[in-house]
């Protein structure tokens, strides 16, 4: 028998206040059709005043929970991923582990901006594989609305706030393709293109900052690695796109989510959109597309899946799962 990290519940989480495009035609030079033709977005979510991302992550989880039929105390660990943690530490982890009322276990954050979930994810099932956990909620979390500069139309329109979780869980499997759980996972960072994609503050720099992003170089990069990840998954599982279910990408861009599926021959009638609704939610993008398309009725059990991320970094990666 093999260890699986198998996927038993997942949940979200978006903040009340939808952002339509026309709200950024009264201060930018702008239009709906104008974001719409560069992005797919149509709409975003913006986390309220007093609203931080903690609260997001809290809600994300508990829905997760709910959906796996578990109470807190079966948790072992949290990991959240977020680049906007409500403060510089304590980590945003703790926080919800507190807010859910957990007092065993532990909990973390990591940040890998939008490729932090594939990484919190490949880290939940490296603890689960090794024996460390049996059961970790994995949480992405994101506030970028309080990063943003207002006045820049390339960034601000692009980015929302929102939360998804899942629950991750130790379930025995035959060590084939066909178990359920994570089958395969593909990391990757290269930090000499930090300069395309950054926020240009931080703490030991005494100061505060906004994104700030070369789009045209960010969307080049992309598609080649998003694909390339996705496949050297793949071929670690023994599978190819051909098996694949369907692709759970991060949703930054629809012309980068059709670039990918187009180069690793996959119909975008096997790909997962959510980015007209939410935006691009860094780190909570992934689960919260899983969560929809789950709702929506198009993820069951037993199907194939491939998340593939890449964010600021730069940083990018992949995981192959079975549902």
């Amino acid at each position: 028998m093999t260890s699986r990290a198998v996927v038993t519940g997942v949940g979200h989480y978006l903040p009340k206040r939808i952002v339509p495009n026309s709200e950024f035609e009264a201060t930018l030079d702008t239009t709906d059709e104008w974001i719409k033709s560069r992005s797919g977005i149509e709409r975003r979510h913006f986390a309220a005043e007093g609203e931080n991302t903690s609260d997001l992550a809290t809600h994300a989880a508990r829905a997760a929970l709910a959906d796996a039929g578990l109470e807190v105390t079966d948790i072992d660990a949290i990991i959240l991923a977020t680049s906007t943690s409500d403060l510089t530490f304590p980590s945003a982890a703790t926080m919800v582990q507190a807010s859910l009322g957990m007092t065993n276990g532990f909990a973390f954050d990591i940040q890998a901006v939008c490729a932090g979930f594939v990484y919190a994810l490949s880290t939940a099932n490296s603890m689960i594989l090794s024996g460390q956990c049996r059961r970790v909620l994995v949480i992405g979390a994101e506030t970028f609305s309080r990063i943003m500069d207002w006045s820049d139309r390339s960034t601000c329109v692009l980015f929302g706030d929102g939360a998804g979780a899942l629950v991750l869980e130790s379930q025995d499997g035959d060590g084939t393709s066909k178990d359920r759980g994570i089958l395969a996972t593909d990391l990757n960072s290269d930090g000499r293109h930090k300069d395309l994609l950054y926020v240009d503050g931080g703490i030991s720099t005494q100061t505060t900052g906004y994104l700030r992003m070369q789009g045209n170089q960010v969307f080049r990069h992309a598609v080649e690695k998003l694909a390339s990840t996705a496949e050297t998954s793949l071929e670690r599982a023994g599978l190819t796109a051909d098996d694949v279910d369907w692709i759970v990408p991060h949703q930054a861009n629809i012309r980068i989510i059709k670039g990918t599926a187009k180069k690793m021959g996959v119909g975008m009638d096997r790909v997962i959109v959510t980015v007209q609704d939410h935006g691009n939610t860094s780190a909570a993008s992934i689960p919260l597309a899983l969560s929809i398309g789950k709702a929506r009725g198009q993820i069951k059990q037993g199907d194939l899946l491939v998340t593939e991320a890449i964010g600021g970094g730069l940083a990018w990666g992949s995981i192959v799962l079975r549902w």
